[in-house]
């Protein structure tokens, strides 16, 4: 329990003594529970105030109310619960994104989803991008920012996901269109330049699910069937008829699916089939693009 501060006489509470209440003594505390660098950026999300300021200001008495605002995230941090849900943001690609247990959090690696679709978006005017199972956002939103005239839509089966999303749009001044769906099942006829995709990919009975942040992020949009690809068979057939000629898939997968995902782009008939490493240097995302008999077929 992180202690409230007790008054003090004089230059008490500035000559050091960094266990009666002041902000040193409350990140002593809960080091002894979690990280210290958890425990500054939770703090630092209590105060509102910088790193620099904490450093300034570590004698300074810890008012009560933020004593035990801290002191509660401090233990459910310390129970395994995700900071970001805690601190309810998240950076990705240089922006804080909102996040909440209805969302996935947003993690550095699919940075990489977003730079190869931005890559496969240069040359193409007013582009036409899909982002499915948009979850907070963060695909969506960056992809509107940084691909300049691009018209962009994000889907989700989840309203409270949606919701979140708009939020993130809101935030950043991105312009998307949002559509609750169950994958393309509510966007009629539309086709596009590029489809993204960050979808569920975990073995239903992956013992990964009941560890670390999995326990606390939406089941629904981690795992996907026996073998975790149900979600990538699906969006890997179903894209072909919604690409433009020329247009490309990308989404992300696991560690171990790169084989897979490979062959089914392939059996599915995508052209120019690629699979790109994360800076783990673990193939990570895979795509194609839509192959010129493919084109002739959904034109027709």
């Amino acid at each position: 329990m992180i202690r409230t501060p007790e008054p003090t006489s004089g230059t008490s509470a500035r000559t050091g003594d960094r266990s009666a209440g002041s902000i040193a003594g409350a990140l002593a505390e809960a080091r002894a529970a979690i990280p210290v660098s958890e425990a500054r950026l939770l703090l630092r999300h209590v105060l509102g105030h910088s790193a620099a300021y904490l450093a300034a200001h570590c004698d300074d008495a810890l008012p009560a109310d933020a004593a035990a605002r801290f002191g509660e995230l401090v233990r459910r941090r310390a129970a395994g619960e995700p900071i970001a849900y805690l601190t309810g943001l998240r950076e990705f690609y240089g922006r804080d994104f909102a996040v909440s247990p209805a969302v996935l959090i947003p993690r550095p690696e699919t940075e990489l989803l977003v730079d190869l679709a931005i890559e496969s978006l240069r040359g193409v005017s007013r582009a036409r991008v899909l982002d499915l199972g948009t979850g907070s956002g963060c695909i969506a939103v960056t992809l509107a920012l940084e691909a300049e005239l691009a018209a962009v839509t994000a889907v989700d089966l989840s309203a409270d996901a949606l919701a979140l999303a708009r939020v993130n749009a809101a935030r950043h001044s991105a312009v998307i269109g949002f559509v609750q769906s169950d994958w393309f099942e509510a966007l009629g006829d539309e086709r596009y330049h590029v489809i993204v995709a960050n979808p569920p990919y975990i073995r239903a009975e992956d013992q990964h699910l009941t560890q670390g942040d999995l326990r606390y992020e939406p089941q629904r949009a981690l795992a996907s069937g026996d073998d975790g690809l149900a979600a990538i068979r699906h969006i890997v057939e179903a894209s072909l008829p919604r690409l433009l000629p020329g247009g490309g898939l990308w989404f992300e997968h696991g560690y171990d699916q790169a084989e897979s995902v490979r062959a089914l782009l392939q059996r599915a008939g995508y052209a120019d089939v690629q699979q790109h490493r994360d800076l783990a240097g673990i193939v990570r995302v895979s795509g194609g693009r839509l192959a010129a008999q493919k084109q002739n077929r959904a034109l027709a």
